[in-house]
């Protein structure tokens, strides 16, 4: 990590949301690799593309796919050029973007927004990007160049806001929704005991197996809203799939874009707490942690039939992340360094 990133203010923290991006003029393309129309994060790509909307104006702002990428930037003459996504698949090829890019002194900037589970694959851009930004804190430090900072993800208005009403009928006690991961296997085994007399949801492909409460069933995330405002509790509990980080076994740190997504959808979550850094983001009385099954009956004992404490932290962590989390928070913090780095005006 070179000398600038420490001196500039973390992506996360609220210092950084007015960074005087207002009345920002030029053109950015946003290019992404992989099969468009198949990613997984598709939605991600959506939220980023907002930010960047916030900040220079839908017209200014176009996204292609990597293969298209090269030539669109001859045609549109962008300011910046703005990569997304995933260095791992081989046929994902950035360098002739970049030198395109660089023919018309446009700025290159990669965020990886899949790190830190595909980390031995980043020399596949490593030398190509005048920046690269990391969505995870820790494993933004084995990248192995200069100008490489951390940006979290976040959440979008467009796509995750949901209002919070106080008297709206809870039918779901605990709410879970997402990919049956080994690590989440093992948390929700250990809840068991506590999970048995509740009245449970969760949800996605591998979960079927454990039972009643349980579904393979893969939920649209335009359904997980209206999910959110059924639930007392939604589990946060992150990924352990790690696909290329075999050199340095990097456990990933910062909290996924669920977190973001769901204090914006007005959950109420209960963030099982490892080596994420969950008090960077969010205070103690807008998220609640829990480590064990012990932590995790107390956290049901004091919130579960307490609908106007629930509420009140959903309010605070929701106003938080309207604050501080929203993508255009998080362009408006790469721009900030940008202009750190001498590279835009």
């Amino acid at each position: 990590m070179d000398a600038v990133n420490d001196a500039v203010v973390e992506a996360g923290d609220a210092s950084v949301t007015n960074s005087g991006t207002a009345g920002m003029t030029g053109r950015v393309l946003v290019c992404s690799g992989g099969r468009y129309e198949s990613q997984a994060n598709t939605q991600i790509r959506e939220s980023i593309m907002d930010g960047w909307a916030d900040c220079f104006g839908e017209g200014n702002v176009t996204a292609v796919h990597i293969s298209a990428a090269a030539s669109s930037i001859r045609f549109l003459k962008p300011t910046i050029v703005f990569a997304i996504g995933s260095y791992l698949p081989e046929s994902t090829y950035f360098g002739e973007v970049c030198r395109e890019a660089k023919k018309i002194g446009a700025v290159t900037v990669f965020w990886a927004t899949e790190d830190p589970y595909e980390q031995d694959a980043n020399y596949r851009v490593a030398d190509d990007f005048d920046v690269i930004f990391s969505c995870d804190r820790w494993g933004h430090n084995f990248y192995q160049r200069e100008r490489v900072f951390h940006l979290p993800l976040a959440a979008s208005p467009k796509l995750h806001y949901g209002e919070i009403e106080e008297h709206s009928e809870k039918t779901i006690d605990v709410l879970f929704c997402g990919v049956a991961f080994t690590n989440r296997k093992d948390i929700v085994r250990n809840l068991l005991p506590a999970l048995r007399d509740l009245n449970i949801k969760i949800v996605g492909p591998g979960w079927g197996e454990l039972g009643i409460g349980f579904s393979d069933a893969r939920i649209e995330k335009s359904q997980l809203v209206e999910l959110y405002r059924r639930s007392k509790l939604v589990l946060n509990l992150g990924r352990s799939l790690s696909f290329e980080n075999k050199r340095f076994v990097i456990a990933p740190s910062t909290p996924g874009p669920r977190t973001f997504e769901a204090a914006l959808a007005g959950a109420f979550q209960v963030f099982h707490e490892d080596t994420h850094e969950i008090r960077r983001y969010y205070s103690a009385d807008e998220i609640p942690v829990f480590s064990n099954r012990v932590d995790f009956e107390r956290l049901v004992a004091t919130y579960l039939d307490n609908n106007e404490l629930r509420v009140k932290m959903a309010r605070k962590a929701q106003a938080r992340t309207q604050a501080e989390h929203l993508y255009r928070h998080r362009i408006e913090y790469a721009l900030r360094v940008l202009k750190d780095e001498g590279l835009i005006a």
